[in-house]
């Protein structure tokens, strides 16, 4: 089999099972508008949602110690069998909340388990993102690397897309109170098949080569060969820490304002149906999505830094004004091309992050370096987003959150300009 084939093969597969693993991981935010009845005491709307997006949120809490579990699991391991690990606890995690009795059934048990589905999904989601991030970005090859990693979030989004695609069949052949009683469980029930299949397709992986010669060094104990990932060795990386923590701040932000919360949006702020919403959501996360490999493509001509420094100054100067268009926006179209403006910024950050973070470790410690620090810098802030949101809304200070993105985006901003250019790094093979 030829190079091209064989790297193209890789990429499939580890994209496949990234595509199903987001699935389950958004199924949870697309559909938290029609079962956060059915976990949590009788409240109106705003209160509700309140309480789904606090679980989200502590979902977000589990994704570091997946990223260093995962994380040392893959360095140490390889990347396909911790590829292949956090696809099962996905499973179990979707499985979980498919199942779930109601608060009207059980009481505290119903939100308790489903914050343990939640746990479960974290663990696995905070391992995923350095796997997988490490396994495309070391088999795409040098001269492409910003195109290939890039589908990562193609996938990513492919995945949320899907959550959405279902949810939008299910409000066409069910009503309204069928979603709300029993037609939320759907989704999950598909993420925990489609997880068994994704489980399939990464056992059948090829190991980078990078990692095996890695691994082949610690065989023959040479003296070349790196330690074995652990938080100390990660700390002989400092800058590089700094750097991922930085870069990820306003990014995941910005992400998970204008993607997961914008849904919830465009029905409590601006107006819309459940339904025009999800159509709103899926139409501008179609367009996402097409645009990260056309941005991956763009990175590899004119360097990391400068797309990156384009999305912090766009977002820096054009949060708050989007934002106070969307309040007064009352047709789809328009709703469509104001979040549309959005996500073509943020696809500076989305499109690259991954192989930025990738080129800034050596080997031994690559998936843990990428996985951990980002992980706990999503929780922070991606993850509580939709949260801080909700919970502004809820004292009359919506506008607060406006300033929050922007103030996100404006620090990491400040470490685009000062970063170095991570594909001159000579870290990453040059094959």
């Amino acid at each position: 089999m030829s190079g091209t084939s064989r790297r193209l093969r890789a990429i499939f597969g580890g994209s496949v099972g990234n595509l199903v693993e987001w699935y389950d991981w958004y199924a949870y935010s697309a559909f938290s508008l029609y079962f956060a009845r059915a976990f949590f005491p009788p409240a109106n709307q705003t209160i509700q949602l309140l309480n789904a997006a606090a679980v989200f949120a502590v979902g977000f809490f589990m994704r570091p110690l997946g990223g260093w579990l995962m994380g040392r699991y893959a360095d140490r391991h390889g990347r396909r069998a911790a590829l292949t690990a956090s696809v099962l606890l996905m499973c179990g995690g979707s499985l979980l909340i498919a199942v779930t009795p109601t608060y009207a059934s059980i009481g505290l048990a119903a939100p308790a388990l489903l914050v343990l589905a939640r746990l479960l999904q974290g663990l696995s989601v905070g391992g995923e993102y350095g796997a997988s991030a490490t396994y495309l970005s070391e088999m795409a090859g040098q001269r492409h690397r910003g195109f290939w990693s890039s589908f990562q979030y193609v996938t990513l989004i492919m995945g949320q897309l899907l959550a959405l695609g279902v949810l939008l069949v299910l409000q066409r052949v069910l009503d309204e109170e069928a979603l709300r009683a029993w037609g939320w469980r759907i989704p999950f029930v598909i993420g925990a098949l489609c997880a068994v299949v994704a489980i399939w397709l990464r056992r059948s992986l090829e190991e980078s080569a990078e990692f095996e010669a890695v691994r082949s060094a610690r065989a023959s104990r040479a003296a070349s060969a790196p330690p074995l990932a652990s938080l100390r060795a990660l700390a002989a990386h400092p800058r590089a820490v700094f750097t991922v923590v930085g870069l990820t701040a306003g990014g995941t932000v910005a992400f998970y304002t204008f993607t997961t919360y914008a849904q919830k949006y465009l029905v409590n702020t601006a107006g819309f149906t459940a339904q025009q919403a999800t159509l709103i959501n899926a139409v501008t996360l179609g367009g996402y999505m097409l645009l990260q490999p056309l941005v991956g493509a763009l990175s590899d001509v004119v360097g990391r830094r400068p797309v990156l420094m384009a999305f912090g100054v766009v977002g820096t100067l054009g949060t708050v004004p989007l934002f106070r268009a969307l309040e007064q926006v009352r047709t789809v179209p328009s709703a469509v091309g104001l979040l549309m403006l959005a996500l073509v910024a943020v696809s500076g950050y989305t499109a690259i992050n991954a192989v930025v973070k990738a080129e800034l470790f050596p080997t031994g410690v690559r998936a843990l370096g990428v996985g951990f620090p980002y992980a706990v810098t999503v929780s922070l802030f991606g993850g509580t987003a939709e949260y801080v949101a909700l919970w502004c809304k809820s004292i009359g200070h919506e506008s607060w959150f406006y300033w929050y993105v922007t103030g996100c985006i404006a620090l990491s901003l400040l470490v685009y300009a000062t970063m170095r250019e991570s594909s001159k790094s000579g870290l990453m093979a040059a094959e």
